[in-house]
């Protein structure tokens, strides 16, 4: 009885330990892909992401070896687990190299050569392992669990796995110590702790210490279980270490990202198929080959893990993400559910002028808003005829030269409503926001009914224009302190790891933004706010420049515009042949100001491929900013030296 309970405890174990092996290789896959998505640009991430495919090979095979039931396809996984084995010290001398490099370590030629030879290396073994040196035959009855022979190229490889493997340590503490911030110094623990898990436990053990596991079957499956759950873990904190590398996001940005990104991935998967699992085993137990249940059992976890997640994800941000600033952050998210768009903008008045028409029996109204001097239709409705001819301008005029008095003006076929702000003190005088016009049938006079009802329309209408005029001045607000906060998280992030250099340095803008910038710019070439309020105006080369156009930034900008535009031009004479088609698209459609058609027309192109070849053109432009910027910081690095 105690020896049935002691093989069923057995065999809970191993089940539980095969269920944490897929578990390990969806996290590693799902880490992968996440290391995919947001920080590749970074050297650390890609090696990172290296090893996690690595790891992703290695626990998919061995979860798949688990269920097989022939020689032939046990064989068959065992040695492709291996192709992420050989591969893994490589991977982990390149994370080593970089991860000196971001604390402000030089690369040296000889560790990246070092690093290249590795993965040749590597590559060989892997030659080997398909040749069948590198493994010898499988021992199918072999205790605790099936195996393969090693040979002396297994012997070979374990010395070269250990000797990288302290090669890379080495350099793990040589970045430790290169590393001064505090937080900076917390995340490389947090690396490295985690580094640990998949270098020893992607080894398979097995090869020299079969015979002592085969005795000890419970003693060798209680420590892959405690190895396994600690692999899992411990490649979490090594993912969220990785995660700060290569991106300017604020902390509890990357923090709540990489979260929401393990609850939804790897922790519903896991959770899932730990269920389907369970269920399937029962009802193997209790003679049930397979049930309807276990995809039900499977659909239903996923479900409501995504439900709970759903639910839990502002409450986890607040308590867990935010912090101190837990009430400025909650005030931003609030703004942003609350955020009226211009078609909730169009939705609302759209009602307001149906009210309007209802209560006047009026053909077509219209709502125009006053931005700074100049009146913009923001939404018309029914039949306007006049309106489509009309100029607003002369509506404005109206209201103008009356001031505030009257209630409603004539104009042609219209009466014209102003729509006033009221003052915020006694002395303070009503600011116009814009007008409402409904059309009029000829004599008709609004009755004492309709005033009151309509005076109650139009404070609703005054109410959106003064919530759209406030978002306005918050949005041209933050306009203007992106590009200011936007530098501060990028010197922010570059200075956790290696302040002693970074901190000393321009940090250039990303060429994905620059590109969005220059066509801004370009755009409003001759003049205009994406001009006037460029984020490129922080740029050094544009500020000494100022100093030549008598202190005008928009000028200089310019200039340094049109110098980058010249530096696409090829030599010789302008032509309209392929070599200069780049540079005919910016000379005539953001310096000359032509249409797209015309430009498509001219060069001879349909207007989709203008504007493919468009992004290329600006591309260019950014580069050669800035190639005109790292020159500028150069030969003031030189100054400050002499």
């Amino acid at each position: 009885m105690f020896n049935g309970w002691l093989q069923q405890l057995l065999v809970g174990i191993i089940t539980i330990n095969q269920i944490l092996t897929a578990g390990i290789a969806i996290t590693a896959f799902s880490l992968f892909l996440y290391s995919l998505s947001f920080n590749l640009r970074d050297r650390v991430a890609r090696s990172f992401a290296l090893i996690l495919l690595c790891v992703v090979v290695v626990f998919t095979s061995e979860a798949l070896e688990s269920s097989a039931l022939t020689e032939e396809t046990i064989t068959l996984f065992l040695r492709l687990e291996w192709i992420g084995i050989v591969f893994l010290p490589a991977a982990y001398l390149h994370l080593s190299d970089a991860l000196m490099v971001t604390s402000g370590m030089i690369s040296r030629l000889r560790r990246r050569w070092l690093v290249r030879l590795l993965y040749l290396v590597s590559a060989g073994f892997l030659l080997l392992l398909s040749l069948g040196y590198l493994l010898g035959p499988l021992v199918m009855d072999g205790q605790p669990a099936p195996h393969l022979q090693r040979t002396i190229w297994t012997e070979v490889f374990t010395g070269y796995y250990a000797l990288v493997m302290v090669l890379a340590w080495i350099n793990f503490g040589r970045a430790y110590n290169h590393t001064l911030t505090r937080s900076g110094r917390r995340r490389m623990i947090y690396l490295l702790a985690g580094a640990t898990a998949p270098a020893l436990g992607s080894f398979p053990y097995l090869l020299y210490g079969s015979s002592l596991a085969g005795e000890h079957p419970y003693l060798f499956w209680g420590m892959a279980l405690v190895s396994n759950t600690l692999e899992g873990a411990l490649i979490v904190v090594m993912a969220y270490a990785v995660a700060f590398f290569g991106v300017s996001w604020p902390d509890r940005v990357v923090r709540s990202k990489l979260f929401k990104w393990l609850m939804r991935g790897p922790v519903t998967a896991s959770v899932a198929l730990g269920v389907m699992t369970i269920v399937r085993r029962l009802g193997e137990f209790f003679g049930v080959v397979y049930s309807g249940a276990v995809p039900t059992a499977m659909v239903a976890t996923v479900l409501l893990m995504e439900h709970t997640i759903t639910l839990v994800a502002p409450l986890w941000d607040r308590l867990i993400f935010f912090g101190r600033d837990r009430d400025d952050l909650a005030l931003l998210q609030s703004l942003e559910d609350r955020l009226i768009t211009q078609n909730d903008l169009r939705q609302f008045l759209e009602a307001v002028l149906a009210a309007v028409r209802d209560h006047l029996q009026s053909l077509s109204a219209f709502v125009a808003a006053l931005d700074e001097e100049d009146l913009s239709l923001i939404v018309a409705t029914g039949n306007a005829p006049l309106l489509k001819n009309a100029n607003l301008d002369e509506a404005l005029q109206l209201v103008g030269e009356n001031g505030n008095n009257g209630d409603e003006y004539t104009w042609g076929d219209y009466w014209i409503f102003p729509l006033h702000q009221p003052p915020e003190t006694d002395e303070g005088q009503p600011v116009l926001l814009g007008i409402l016009g409904v059309t009029r049938r000829p004599g008709q006079v609004i009755s004492p009914d309709q005033r009151q009802a309509l005076r109650l329309l139009l404070r609703r209408a005054v109410l959106a224009l003064r919530d759209r005029r406030l978002q306005q001045r918050v949005f041209r607000s933050l306009e203007d302190l992106n590009p200011q906060v936007d530098m501060f998280q990028r010197l922010r992030a570059v200075g956790r790891y290696d302040s002693k250099t970074t901190m000393l340095q321009e940090v250039l803008p990303p060429e994905s933004d620059l590109a969005s910038w220059v066509k801004d710019a370009l755009t409003h070439y001759w003049g205009g706010p994406k001009l006037t309020q460029s984020p490129l105006l922080q740029l050094q080369i544009v500020q000494q420049t100022a100093r030549e156009h008598n202190d005008n930034p928009a000028n200089a900008l310019r200039a340094i515009l049109r110098q980058a535009v010249d530096s696409v031009r090829p030599e010789g004479e302008r032509r309209f042949t392929g070599e200069w088609i780049l540079f005919n698209i910016l000379e005539m459609k953001f310096i000359e100001g032509r249409k797209v058609r015309d430009v498509a027309t001219r060069l001879a192109m349909s207007e989709a491929d203008l504007y493919r070849k468009q992004r290329v053109a600006i591309e260019e432009v950014g580069r050669a900013l800035l190639e005109m910027e790292r020159n500028m910081q150069k030969d003031n690095g030189k100054e400050a030296g002499h």
